[in-house]
């Protein structure tokens, strides 16, 4: 099966403030946008690059996250995290509206915007993005992770990959979306003049510390959903 047609790869975030104006940013699931303009000094890959980052400075100008935000920033670096805004999000033939603050709404396009980037540590959430969910709680965004890479484990199986069900790998692949996330913040104190932007990326990074706790030490946040699998017989 062919990957979505490039209409159902294409999700359009729309934020209109309380002055009526209106801003839209578009991303592109399949990652395939090309960045031919220089971007602000604040997304070089060593300007506070992150620890863990594979990526040298020698083959990569931009840290492929960081690129992603350059726009997004700029436009909303001067609105505060608390100010409410009218959302709209297309994709797949259908739309969300929501009333929520800057921060929220920022915070989903971020997680959407890092997962298609190319970044090395966010890549394995590109299967996510393309089922995105906006505005997810902490619960659907566990449930969405758990589900997503449990079937990619039975894909590998299915073509004679090792599996791993013991989960090691999204533990791992969630801490370092937290240092990820860390380093991200530091580029957008330097770049944004109000804090809607870096809210919303803290407020992303509290979904990955809940995902990464659930994960660690699962308390049976889901369980009541599952109620019918634990019948025997």
């Amino acid at each position: 099966m062919e990957l979505e047609s490039r209409a159902e790869a294409q999700v359009r975030y729309e934020f209109r403030f309380p002055d009526g104006h209106l801003w839209a940013h578009e991303v592109d699931l399949a990652g395939t946008e090309q960045y031919l303009d220089n971007g602000p000094d604040w997304a070089r890959l060593g300007f506070q690059q992150c620890s863990h980052c594979p990526l040298k400075t020698t083959e990569v100008r931009d840290c492929p996250f960081a690129r992603a935000l350059a726009r997004p920033v700029a436009v909303l670096a001067h609105s505060p995290s608390y100010e409410e805004v009218q959302m709209a999000v297309f994709w797949r033939g259908r739309e969300i509206r929501q009333q929520t603050t800057l921060q929220r709404a920022l915070g989903s396009l971020l997680g959407l915007l890092g997962a298609t980037s190319g970044c090395p540590h966010t890549r394995m959430l590109r299967a996510m993005a393309w089922f995105h969910w906006p505005f997810s709680t902490s619960a659907e965004t566990l449930y969405r992770s758990l589900g997503t890479y449990l079937l990619g484990q039975h894909l590998r199986r299915q073509r004679g990959l090792e599996p791993d069900w013991d989960m090691d790998g999204l533990r791992e692949l969630y801490r370092n979306l937290r240092q990820v996330n860390l380093g991200m913040a530091g580029r957008l104190r330097a770049a944004a003049e109000e804090d809607s932007s870096l809210n919303g990326l803290i407020l992303l990074d509290l979904l990955a510390a809940d995902t990464l706790y659930s994960l660690d030490s699962y308390e049976g946040e889901l369980d009541g959903f599952f109620a019918e699998f634990f019948e025997e017989g």
